[in-house]
């Protein structure tokens, strides 16, 4: 092979996504997905390409620095995308702690293990660390998250993701560890598990429950098709400048409300129901605290410099989305009770 790559967390929404685009795409390339898999890892996210030839497995937690410093010395790899985390924000409210020992403890692990097996040639290596938007606070009603925008995390699910791109800055400045990091928007699409808030609501819609949304429902959010995150990681990985940042955004800002509206909206479409059926099921509950008013990403560094643009319009991408989670009701049905556990049992247990 001609690189092996470590994607961490390639069991999860974002990562399987990724892990799926590098195996089809980079048949020379040993692909080895590590995930813990945890709550929201979901090998059934990955059936179709389980069997290929390029691709491998390995169950472990990054949190476990005698599995990891284990599984780079078997598998020497040529460079670490690091997807793994803790990242529901109403979670780390209730569990900060897991929050700091996966988003910061892990990545330390990470870190020191690519430190110590590429410490006598760092060429043609990378760590590239997936981060989140969140790390940089909250907007007023304009302006937008720049690459230099200082750091102010509200939440400790930001701040523990916030501590983790610093200590991978500072492995890069102290020991010259070669890195590339980007913080992204929100994401939406396929196998989201059902937490958030798109895919919520779409079953809940299906289901005929309330929809509820937090405050006064206009809080602003910057959305990007998943895939088109999985574009971006590929570029920034093979064309990134080393030590650089690069932000990652849909430029494509909803409140809330809107949003659940129009989903709503394209939801009686789809189920044939009668208009306004389901915004019927709206509900507005009481705000969560510490809650971010707006986040907006300018991500026209990532699109000058390395072309990447999104390449579906936010209405196509709600469609697609949509429309994957009705076709793929035994999906949303195992993950919601819990039976998509089973399938690493079944697969790698037998």
């Amino acid at each position: 092979m001609k690189k092996t790559l470590i994607i961490t967390g390639g069991a999860g929404f974002i990562g399987s996504h990724v892990v799926r685009l590098f195996v089809n795409k980079y048949l020379d390339y040993r692909i080895v997905n590590l995930d813990a898999l945890t709550y929201a890892g979901n090998l059934e996210n990955l059936k179709d390409i389980e069997n290929a030839a390029n691709y491998t497995f390995v169950k472990a937690d990054i949190t476990d620095a005698e599995a990891i410093n284990s599984l780079f010395a078997q598998y020497q790899p040529d460079g670490v995308i690091h997807l793994a985390a803790e990242s529901h924000v109403d979670r780390s409210i209730t569990d900060p702690n897991a929050f700091v020992q996966t988003n910061v403890m892990g990545t330390a692990n990470l870190l020191n293990a690519a430190l110590h097996h590429w410490k006598n040639n760092f060429e043609g290596k990378r760590f590239y660390h997936v981060s989140t938007d969140e790390v940089y606070g909250s907007l007023g009603e304009t302006g937008f998250f720049l690459e230099t925008t200082p750091y102010e995390p509200q939440s400790p699910y930001s701040a523990s993701k916030a501590a983790s791109d610093h200590l991978v800055r500072a492995y890069g400045n102290t020991y010259g560890l070669p890195f590339v990091l980007t913080n992204c928007s929100n994401n939406y699409g396929p196998n989201h598990f059902p937490e958030k808030l798109i895919p919520l609501f779409i079953n809940n819609i299906c289901n005929k429950k309330p929809l509820p949304v937090y405050g006064d429902g206009k809080y602003t959010r910057d959305w990007l098709y998943v895939i088109d995150h999985a574009r971006a990681i590929d570029v920034v990985f093979h064309k990134g400048g080393n030590a650089e940042t690069y932000n990652i955004g849909g430029f494509n800002e909803w409140q809330n409300i809107e949003l659940v509206k129009l989903l709503c909206e394209k939801m009686d479409e789809k189920l044939g129901r009668a208009p306004g059926e389901s915004a019927a099921l709206i509900s507005y509950v009481k705000d969560r605290p510490g809650h971010d008013k707006r986040y907006a990403i300018d991500a026209t560094k990532i699109n000058t410099e390395l072309g990447w643009a999104p390449s579906v319009t936010f209405e196509e991408g709600l469609a697609k989305t949509i429309d994957w989670y009705l076709a793929n009701t035994e999906w949303l049905n195992n993950v919601t009770s819990g039976e998509y556990q089973k399938y690493y049992e079944a697969q790698y247990h037998n």
